[in-house]
């Protein structure tokens, strides 16, 4: 699973427990109190290091040992926190201590899913307090929550971030929803696959919030979800242009950068499955379809997708028409591969096939790094917008060689150009 960088990813919460005995590990949170506590009593930072490491870190659950290492926490880290928000943790410290009371509601919704899904298997489920970036993450059978970002709600003070994310993360959330979060991460402990394109993401996220749904036998309350159906004609149309892409800027982990619109492939997602399941006679069986489909297939999901019925065209229809209608790069000037480029060039142009958005492009490194990239500047767009001119710093006899990404390019018409990935080399001549 990604890292979580919007509201729902970032609130991981998983049910993580067998039938006997339970598999929730809450202890993370009470020594994070006592370390917290302890270091209020010092204004020593080599002091207050010790005490996080002796009553938090140093007694940590193989699930918290796991969200360090996935996340790069320190002892540092925790301390320099610490002192920062005093504020904030004052006010989150109840709401992760409630974190307790939930747990014979969680394990009744697992039995829950147990019911509708036999084949569940066990997972374990592990809270902790994080380094203020990630609700959480899976790892196999593990989910791993920080619940200092998890259990936020709107009545958190937040007034000493700097961060606008971390400002609003915490706006629309609700510990009520704990429930239902944690069902969609542990349903993601049971999938397979982890395919980067558009469609495939969209429908394993948005899957687990209709299986959610389907145990808490009630609508969910994201914004994601209303938005979307308030939207739905646009989004559909848009998705139909870019769900065959690697592009998940549109769609997916964007709280930071979508607001209100983020993370719209949960939305699309939830309808594709929610379509699948009521058109199925079995659903019992369409149950099983869904949290068991190959996510690294693309057959299947495009399977999936058809039937689902969520468009009315077959998905292999849809393929042919993204086909024709993605812009490609028709012309490089000079040429790509040339090896005698006169050092004297100032100017590179890169001509597509259709009209583009101005003022969007993505350019990566090579692995041969920065000393290769002969860009200093994007100059703009030229020729009714079909050719991109960029400035260039040549030396005699250089190689030269960068990255041309889709996820910035896109036609006037909604298309991102087709090479995800296209490298960019030559090579320079004597002066």
């Amino acid at each position: 699973m990604k890292h979580l960088s919007s509201l729902f990813l970032l609130l991981a919460f998983s049910s993580a427990f067998s039938q006997k005995p339970s598999k929730i590990f809450t202890s993370d949170i009470d020594h994070f109190w006592v370390a917290y506590d302890s270091i209020q009593t010092t204004d020593s930072f080599s002091k207050k290091l010790d005490l996080i490491k002796r009553f938090y870190t140093g007694k940590a659950t193989k699930g918290l040992k796991a969200f360090m290492n996935a996340r790069g926490y320190n002892d540092s880290l925790y301390v320099k926190n610490i002192e920062n928000y005093p504020k904030f943790w004052n006010s989150i410290r109840s709401n992760t201590l409630t974190i307790k009371t939930k747990t014979d509601e969680l394990e009744r919704s697992v039995a829950r899913l147990k019911e509708i899904y036999p084949e569940l298997k066990d997972a374990e489920m592990y809270f902790t307090i994080g380094g203020l970036n990630s609700g959480g993450t899976v790892s196999e059978n593990t989910v791993l929550v920080g619940a200092e970002i998890a259990t936020g709600s709107p009545s958190t003070d937040v007034s000493e971030f700097q961060d606008e994310w971390l400002k609003g993360v915490f706006a629309k959330q609700s510990l009520d929803n704990i429930v239902s979060l944690n069902i969609h991460e542990y349903i993601h402990t049971q999938q397979t696959g982890d395919r980067r394109r558009v469609l495939n993401q969209s429908i394993k996220e948005g899957s687990c919030d209709l299986i959610s749904e389907l145990v808490m036998n009630r609508p969910l309350e994201r914004t994601y979800l209303y938005y979307g159906a308030a939207h739905a004609a646009q989004v559909k149309d848009l998705f139909r242009k870019e769900m065959f892409t690697g592009n998940f800027s549109n769609w997916l982990y964007n709280g930071r950068d979508k607001g209100e619109s983020a993370d719209l492939g949960y939305y699309v997602g939830y309808e594709i499955s929610k379509l699948y399941y009521q058109n199925a006679k079995d659903k019992k069986q369409a149950v099983k379809d869904i949290i068991e489909l190959n996510y690294n297939s693309d057959k299947a999901v495009e399977n999936f997708l058809t039937q689902s019925k969520f468009f009315k065209e077959k998905t292999k229809d849809l393929m042919k028409e993204y086909r024709k209608n993605t812009p490609d790069v028709v012309k490089i000037t000079p040429p790509n591969g040339s090896l005698a480029v006169s050092p004297d060039t100032k100017e590179m142009r890169i001509t597509f096939s259709k009209e583009m958005v101005p003022k969007y492009y993505s350019f990566n490194l090579s692995d041969k790094g920065k000393e290769y990239l002969p860009i200093t500047k994007v100059i703009g767009m030229e020729n009714s917008d079909k050719t991109l001119v960029l400035g260039v710093d040549l030396k005699p006899n250089k190689e030269y060689e960068f990255i041309l990404t889709n996820k910035g390019f896109r036609s006037k018409d909604g298309y991102s150009l087709k090479d995800e990935r296209l490298v960019i080399r030559f090579k320079t001549g004597n002066k």
